[in-house]
């Protein structure tokens, strides 16, 4: 368990280092651009393979105690050490990681991005999953900043190179906004290992532990700290800004991962040191990171409903970017309300965020690929998408992509919002439940304004514009004589439908995943007990 777990993460930090070299003599297959690509299918199936066989090993009668773990001294004058780990927050995160890069490199083997060399692509991507993985599986403070700080220079790269429109200066705004808030956090990181004696996440996570070292005033400073850098990588409202133009210039695959599993990366240190590490300092703050985070929600459901009215030229990519600010924000509001209940929802809406986005933006670069455009009044002009009828499938697999991230019942979505705001409808003891009850009710709105705007959007897209009226019988206009469009490739088929199956298990087992986490959450919030 101990080398499947530390496997996972250096490998690919060594396939990444063998994709910059040249292919050995029989592996090169038809060109060295497919042997590269082929390399990273290979590893990143490797490493996926092995988090599939880590998550059979772990003990899932104990999911509360950390295990496959590794505890070495790294630095001893500062006492950093390289500690790994998994329990049941954390490993539903690391498999999931490692399933949606590995769909990503299938996917990019057969429609590889337009840009510089592949070996550059397939090099980043291997390096972005590392650090990814690192960041769910570290249990050492300093290594935790490390490690999220490690996906940033990939994810620069990846849409700065092999981005769209507008790529570089959406590049330079994502990586100014999260490096800002990495320094922030990492003074409040710095601050708990001094005040406490010690970057040891599992020990400050105790009641009696090093955290008794730790003043009110020290936590509020810290929380303060270390929440402004896990908020901007949330993204929470009002620090969000960069995410839609870093969606919307993103090719396909880096946009599965930026939504899928580098959003995570925020709230879940919010679980993961801010709840159980600095309490007294998140119960101050709760309120506020609940308001905003409500306010996140209506605000992404506005952005959207804005952009998909008729005649607003909004782009399909940049609405489900401003979906994830109100999807996250769920996520957040069950985190502030500190219970079981809501934190169990968050992370449930984490993992469920993850499969359905995922789902959403490949399609979208499907539909890019088809007919060159997101533009929804392209795609739902007369001669747009009109999906039901050119390209059945492929139509029909967007239409439940959008009802699941709009939380119908029975799919992935609708659990963690649920819990999420009965997190919020009987918060923790000494919140505000007048508050709190305000903030489940602009929830509750938000949800109503995201089943708008996601029906709106299959509307115009899967069932195209208005008809316009014959004028000679070889003339029907519209999207009936419009020609047809290429359906679902089998790759697409390989790399996309996990995902959907994934949201309707989730959505109908709930327990499989909740039955991992309420464990290891009763004890986070119980100081370990």
């Amino acid at each position: 368990m101990q080398i499947l777990l530390a496997g996972s993460v250096v490998l690919p930090l060594i396939g990444a280092l063998a994709a910059l070299l040249p292919a050995p003599p029989g592996l090169k297959g038809k060109n060295p651009d497919q042997a590269v690509l082929r390399h990273g299918v290979t590893v990143t199936g490797v490493v996926f393979a092995a988090t599939l066989a880590l998550a059979v090993g772990f003990d899932h009668g104990h999911p509360a105690r950390m295990q496959a773990t590794t505890d070495l001294s790294w630095i001893p004058a500062l006492g950093i050490r390289v500690h790994l780990g998994v329990d049941g927050i954390s490993l539903p995160l690391v498999v999931l990681t490692a399933l949606l890069t590995f769909l990503c490199a299938l996917y990019s083997y057969f429609n590889m991005p337009t840009g510089p060399s592949p070996k550059a692509f397939v090099a980043l991507i291997l390096v972005l999953e590392s650090g990814t993985l690192a960041t769910f599986a570290v249990l050492d403070l300093m290594l935790f900043f490390l490690a999220f700080e490690m996906v940033l220079v990939p994810m620069y790269f990846l849409i700065a190179r092999w981005g769209g429109a507008g790529r570089q200066a959406a590049a330079w705004k994502f990586i100014l906004y999260t490096l800002l808030g990495s320094v922030v956090m990492l003074l409040g990181l710095l601050l708990i290992g001094v005040k406490s004696g010690t970057f040891d996440m599992v020990a400050l996570a105790t009641d009696n532990g090093p955290k008794a070292q730790l003043s009110h005033t020290v936590q509020l400073v810290a929380v303060l700290a270390v929440g402004i850098g896990l908020a901007v990588k949330s993204p929470m409202w009002p620090l969000h800004s960069w995410l839609p133009d870093a969606h919307t210039a993103a090719p396909t695959v880096g946009s599965v991962l930026l939504a899928g599993v580098l959003l995570k990366m925020g709230t879940y240190g919010f679980v993961r040191i801010a709840l159980p590490i600095t309490p007294d300092g998140m119960h101050t703050f709760a309120p506020y990171l609940a308001a905003l985070a409500a306010v996140g929600i209506v605000y992404g459901s506005l952005a959207c409903l804005a952009l998909v009215r008729t005649g607003a030229k909004g782009d399909l990519k940049r609405l489900i970017a401003y979906s994830s600010v109100g999807h996250m924000g769920f996520v957040l509001l069950g985190i502030a309300s500190m219970t079981p209940t809501g934190v169990n929802g968050a992370l449930f809406a984490n993992i469920a965020h993850g499969l359905i986005t995922g789902l959403l933006f490949f399609l979208v670069g499907g539909l890019k690929d088809r007919l060159g455009s997101t533009d929804l009044d392209t795609l739902a002009g007369t001669t747009g998408a009109a999906l039901y009828g050119r390209a059945p499938r492929f139509g029909g697999l967007l239409a439940f992509a959008a009802v699941a991230s709009l939380g119908l019942p029975g799919l992935a979505g609708f659990w963690g919002e649920m819990l999420a705001m009965f997190g919020a409808f009987h918060p923790a003891a000494g919140l505000s439940r007048p508050a709190f009850l305000t903030f489940m009710a602009l929830a509750g709105l938000g949800t109503l304004l995201t089943a708008a705007y996601l029906l709106l959007v299959v509307r115009r897209v899967c069932m195209g514009g208005t008809l316009k009226a014959p004028t000679s019988p070889q003339d029907t206009g519209g999207p009936a004589t419009a020609p047809a469009l290429p359906d679902l490739a089998r790759y697409e088929y390989a790399a996309w439908s996990p995902l959907a199956v994934l949201t309707v298990l989730a959505g109908l087992w709930p327990a499989a995943l909740l039955g991992l986490t309420n464990p290891a959450v009763q004890q986070l919030l119980g100081g370990g007990k």
